[in-house]
């Protein structure tokens, strides 16, 4: 990949006394002039990007403005979502659009999926080596 910035995973320590490495992407999300530093998860298997509800209201998002319904699937599946569009910068590399469903679930990370982060960005996996890499797609 040209331009590839390496990332290292992200050691997560759960309740049950398991430790696991997972994908975890530090990003910069802005709209309307906030903005904010958060890690998402980078997650093949997701449909489409998730905001956690915390982190939208941390961006001005209001609730009832948000007219447009998202259906998530799976964990997800009994939370209402909305439909945003935010700014994403990842790195140094060119902010991008980023379509998100906005749910009223709590203590959900923000997730990276199909639609439509693997739309903009190039990902690269070395489980073994603990790191992975991200580069913006070209046009």
């Amino acid at each position: 990949m040209v331009d590839a910035q390496k990332f290292s995973y992200k050691i997560i320590d759960s309740s049950l006394g398991m430790v696991d490495r997972m994908p975890y992407l530090p990003l910069t999300l802005s709209l309307n002039g906030q903005s904010l530093n958060a890690e998402g998860l980078l997650d093949t298997g997701a449909s489409v990007n998730v905001l956690p509800y915390e982190l939208g209201l941390q961006l001005g998002l209001i609730w009832d403005n948000e007219t447009l319904s998202v259906v998530l699937a799976g964990n997800l599946a009994r939370f209402e979502a909305r439909a945003v569009v935010v700014d994403a910068r990842v790195s140094s590399f060119p902010a991008v659009n980023l379509a998100f469903a906005w749910t009223q679930a709590t203590n959900v990370p923000l997730i990276l999926g199909q639609a439509n982060f693997f739309f903009e960005f190039e990902v690269c996996f070395f489980r073994a080596r603990s790191e992975f890499e991200v580069s913006p797609k070209k046009v």
